[in-house]
C-alpha cells in the first residue's frame, strides 16, 4: 500500500472554531495601542478590522466559536481536506515512523489561506463594508482574499511584496482573475511606500512594508477594512478547522500524533494544525511535540527577541508582544515568500516562551531537497513554504530510523507548488544554496 487517504462525512465537518486563548495556561500579554500604549480594545481594532474579527481577536473566554452557515456552505466546496498516510515517503526514508500529512492544497486557490479569507470577507460584507485591502507575500493569501471577496461581493486591493510579485507572476494573475487590484510593494501609491523607497530605492519589499501600505489604504478609503492572512489571533482561530478535522481523521486511522509540524511565517497554518491538539496537552491527556519549521533566512522564533514590536515597517499597527527580528528587518529574497515575516503571532510567541511548542530553522536548499523527495514519493509538488514542514518531518523520521522508535508524525501540507516552478527551476539548476 503506497498511500491511504482519510476523509470526513459531511456531518463530521467541524461547525465551530477552537479558541485556544480560552485554554492557555498563561494568557498572552495584551497588544498595545501605539498612541496611548494602553491595551487595545475592540473599538481600537475596529478602526482597522471588521468588528466581529476584532471581538474574536480579544476573546479569551469562549473555547468554541460558531462558524457562520454562509461560511460553512463555502467550506463545503473543498472540506474536509484529506489526511494522507505517506507510505512511499516512509519507505524512501527507511524509517519506522508513521508519517501523515493534512493536504490543504486541494482548496480552490491551492492553500489553507481560504479558511480565514472566507470568514473575514463574510464578516466584512455583513457589516456593510464594500472594500478590503491586504498584503501578500507568495500570493497565496492574496489569491484567497481575492476569491473570497468575489464570493461575497467586495472589491479588493492587494499589495504584494515586490520580489514575490516578480518571482511569482501567475499568483498575481490569479488575484487579477478574481478582480483584485494588485500593486507591487513598496510602491509610490502610499506615504509609507514613498518613504521606504526614498530611503531604499532598490527595496525588494517585505511583508512588513506591504502591511504598512495596505493599512494606510484602508484608513484612507471610505467603507474599507484591512484584512490579514496570518499573525493575528482571529486568523489562527479560523484555521483551526484544519486540526479539528485532522483529530477525527487520525482517529479513523487508528493513530495519534507524537509530533505535529507546520511551516512558520506568522503562524496561520502552524496554529491551524497544532492548536486543537495542544488543548489535550494543556489538560494533561497527551504529550505531543509541536514543531514550527521556519526559514533560516528569517529565524524569528529561533533567533528573535521576545518584545513589543510593530507588525509592519511603518509602525501603523498595534504593538504586539512577540518574538521578532525587528519590524525594519529586511529578509533575503528566499522563494518561500509567505515565510518572510519579521515576527510571530502573540499566541505562538507565548506558547514558545512557555515551552509548549518548539522551533526549527531550515536552510532553503534543504527545504527544496525535501520538497523534491516528497514529490517523487507522494506525487504532489509542494509550495516552497510547505517544503519547510516536510524537511522538519524528514529530520524527525530519520531520528526514528536511528533510534528505532515508531513515532507518529503529522505535518500540514499547506499549499501546492504548481505556480512556484520558477523556484524549482532555480533549485534544479543548482542556483539555490
Amino acid at each position: 500500500m503506497k498511500q491511504k487517504r482519510y476523509f470526513l462525512e459531511e456531518n463530521e465537518i467541524p461547525r465551530q472554531w477552537y479558541n485556544i486563548q480560552a485554554d492557555m495556561p498563561v494568557t498572552p500579554m495584551p497588544m498595545l495601542n501605539p498612541n496611548t500604549k494602553e491595551p487595545v480594545t475592540v473599538e481600537d481594532l475596529s478602526e482597522l478590522f471588521c468588528e466581529e474579527c476584532s471581538r474574536q481577536e480579544l476573546n479569551t473566554v469562549d473555547r468554541w466559536i460558531d462558524i457562520p452557515e454562509e461560511v460553512l456552505e463555502r467550506y463545503a466546496y473543498y472540506r474536509s481536506t484529506p489526511l494522507v498516510r505517506a507510505y512511499s515517503l516512509e519507505e524512501a526514508l527507511c524509517t519506522p515512523a508513521k508519517i501523515y500529512f493534512k493536504n490543504e492544497s486541494v482548496s480552490p486557490i491551492g492553500s489553507h489561506k481560504l479558511n480565514s479569507a472566507l470568514a473575514q470577507a463574510y464578516y466584512c460584507k455583513k457589516e456593510g463594508v464594500t472594500n478590503v485591502t491586504t498584503e501578500t507575500g507568495a500570493g497565496q493569501w492574496g489569491a484567497a482574499l481575492s476569491y473570497a471577496s468575489k464570493v461575497f461581493g467586495l472589491e479588493s486591493a492587494v499589495y504584494q511584496v515586490k520580489i514575490s510579485y516578480e518571482q511569482k507572476p501567475y499568483r498575481r494573475s490569479i488575484m487579477q482573475v478574481f478582480g483584485a487590484l494588485v500593486t507591487p510593494s513598496p510602491s509610490m501609491s502610499t506615504r509609507a511606500g514613498k518613504d521606504i523607497l526614498t530611503k531604499h530605492p532598490n527595496h525588494q519589499g517585505s511583508l512588513g512594508t506591504a502591511i504598512s501600505e495596505a493599512v494606510e489604504l484602508a484608513r484612507m478609503t471610505p467603507g474599507c477594512k484591512y484584512t490579514l492572512g496570518s499573525v493575528m489571533n482571529h486568523v489562527t482561530l479560523h484555521q483551526t478547522v484544519i486540526g479539528l478535522e485532522a483529530e477525527k481523521q487520525m482517529e479513523k486511522a487508528g493513530d495519534y500524533p507524537d509530533i505535529v509540524i507546520g511551516c512558520f511565517g506568522g503562524g496561520s497554518n502552524f496554529g491551524g494544525i497544532t492548536f486543537p491538539f495542544l488543548r489535550h496537552c494543556f489538560s494533561g491527556e497527551r504529550k505531543t511535540r509541536f514543531i514550527a519549521a521556519e526559514p533560516a533566512a528569517c529565524p524569528k522564533l529561533t533567533q528573535g527577541k521576545f518584545e513589543y514590536d510593530y507588525g509592519d515597517e511603518a509602525g501603523y499597527t498595534p504593538l504586539m508582544p512577540m518574538f521578532s527580528l525587528g519590524h525594519n528587518f529586511q529578509p533575503s529574497n528566499i522563494h518561500a515568500g509567505g515565510l518572510r515575516y519579521h515576527g510571530a503571532g502573540t499566541v505562538v510567541s507565548q506558547l514558545l516562551k512557555d515551552g509548549w511548542v518548539e522551533a526549527m530553522d531550515i536552510e532553503q536548499k534543504e527545504s527544496f531537497e525535501a520538497g523534491c523527495l516528497f514529490a517523487k514519493c507522494e506525487g504532489i509538488i509542494p509550495a516552497p513554504e510547505s517544503c519547510h514542514a516536510i524537511a522538519a518531518a524528514v529530520k524527525e523520521a530519520l531520528k526514528c530510523k536511528d533510534s528505532g522508535e515508531e513515532k507518529v508524525i503529522l505535518f500540514n501540507l499547506s499549499g501546492h507548488g504548481l505556480i512556484d516552478m520558477g523556484a524549482y527551476d532555480q533549485f534544479l539548476a543548482g542556483n539555490i544554496r
